[in-house]
């Protein structure tokens, strides 16, 4: 079992059981690169200060460098019995250069370490997360672009409503996904602060040189108090709820897609690859990615749930409790970008059915609200308008007949406003073409927001 970097102050070896339950290697072990980053600045600025020798810090960053090319090419295996990747990192340097490699942590603590590395792995994957939510927009803006004139219905209390197009439902999704891009934009900007050089909460009496550390590892700025330095943890809650957003935007897509492609809609069909069977009913067509999707937008809000609580009442400065931070936000991360790589090409390879998404939107009196809007356009008031359409819808739904069926003469006998170009402004291409306000689905005005989310994605 390794020694432990604290033993000095202890008499007695740690019983087997606290060092398992203390221990952090099995999920930390991830960070590795970023702590070996942390620590080749961490040198360098040493050597530049002259806290230690040049050559030392040559020698340290060297061998840091060899046990990073070791542990990529599989000539290192973590130790399992390691209190965490950081102590396994500066125990395997010790072992290598003997009391040079012990200079590596002067006026440094493992608090301001574990910030670091923390923000540093992060902020790789916060990159990482945004590619594939700019990839699952632009893929679902190129479907959008193909469907402009493809009717179908809108939907309120999941009930038919007014008629819009597959596009602008598609695109009501893009935008969702842009605003996560800006958030994912702003989580980075307020995490690229630099801890290292606050030590254990109360910085360090030597001359070190903190802005060179921060500009090393390409951070905006060191963080301005040494307290806050260890002890915040905003940035993975602020992250979490990131992902929870664009969790919660893929789940409630998945939602339409399972709804959609059930034969009681038949909007859409999957891939074959995208799909699973049943065991025993060879007709079924699963959509479980979608299904898995909801399932682990659970999970990851639990996560968020996780981080909060877990900070709500810790004091200042570092408390043990914060080591839970991190598979708490390692599994989110983990399952945001599992979900976004599987969903990317499940949207691309799905079939609309365009023809039956215009026969549900014929359906429900969805152009009842045009139809009120044709008594308004000749002077009636809106209420009256309003009430005289209800009366009408009721009349159809009485006697098995649509607003498209329903003859002239039952027409005027409601409002002898109503003349044979009822029909014309009631039908599904004309309700949807005359939805041209800036955000509506015509055609027209879906082209515009194209235009504008081909813009923000840089398409």
């Amino acid at each position: 079992m390794a020694e432990m970097m604290w033993a000095g102050r202890f008499s007695k070896k740690v019983d087997d059981t606290v060092n398992a339950f203390n221990s952090s290697i099995s999920f930390d072990a991830r960070m590795y690169k970023h702590d070996i980053q942390g620590s080749i600045a961490h040198a360098t600025m040493l050597g530049d200060c002259g806290v230690i020798s040049k050559d030392d810090s040559e020698t340290i960053i060297k061998g840091l460098k060899e046990i990073l090319a070791d542990i990529e090419e599989g000539k290192l295996e973590f130790d399992p019995t390691a209190e965490d990747i950081h102590m396994f990192i500066e125990a395997e340097l010790t072992k290598r250069l003997g009391s040079v490699g012990k200079r590596l942590h002067t006026s440094r603590s493992r608090n301001d370490q574990v910030a670091l590395d923390l923000r540093l792995y992060l902020r790789d994957e916060i990159k990482e997360i945004k590619e594939l939510v700019h990839k699952f927009a632009v893929t679902l803006t190129e479907l959008a672009a193909k469907h402009t004139e493809t009717i179908m219905p809108g939907y309120t209390h999941l009930q038919r409503a007014q008629p819009v197009t597959f596009a602008h439902h598609l695109l009501a999704y893009v935008s969702m996904f842009i605003r996560d891009l800006g958030r994912l934009d702003d989580v980075n900007k307020r995490m690229n602060e630099c801890p290292l050089g606050s030590c254990a909460l109360a910085g360090t009496t030597y001359n070190i040189d903190r802005q060179e550390t921060s500009d090393l590892l390409g951070f905006d700025r060191p963080m301005i108090n040494s307290l806050d330095g260890v002890s915040d943890r905003d940035y993975a809650i602020e992250l979490g709820c990131a992902i929870s957003l664009i969790m919660t935007h893929l789940s409630r897509l998945s939602e339409e897609i399972i709804m959609w492609c059930s034969w009681e809609f038949k909007f859409i069909e999957l891939d074959d690859a995208f799909s699973t069977g049943s065991s025993i009913m060879p007709q079924k067509k699963n959509p479980d990615i979608s299904e898995l999707v909801r399932g682990k937008t659970a999970r990851v809000n639990g996560n968020l749930m996780t981080l909060l609580t877990m900070m709500k009442g810790l004091p200042l400065a570092y408390n043990k409790d914060m080591q839970e931070d991190k598979e708490a936000i390692f599994d989110s991360v983990d399952n945001v970008k599992l979900c976004l790589k599987t969903c990317i090409p499940m949207v691309e390879t799905m079939k609309p059915y365009v023809h039956n998404m215009r026969n549900a939107a014929a359906r429900g009196f969805i152009n009842a609200t045009d139809c009120a809007d044709y008594l308004v356009k000749k002077g009636m008031p809106f209420r009256d308008a309003y009430k005289i359409t209800g009366t009408i819808v009721a009349y159809c739904i009485d006697n098995d007949l649509t607003l498209e069926t329903l003859p002239i003469e039952k027409y005027k006998e409601m409002s002898q406003l109503f003349n044979e170009d009822v029909y014309k402004a009631i039908s599904l291409d004309t309700c949807v073409k005359g939805r041209k306000s800036f955000g509506g689905p015509s055609p027209d005005a879906v082209k515009v927001q194209l235009d504008i989310v081909k813009k923000q994605l840089g398409m």
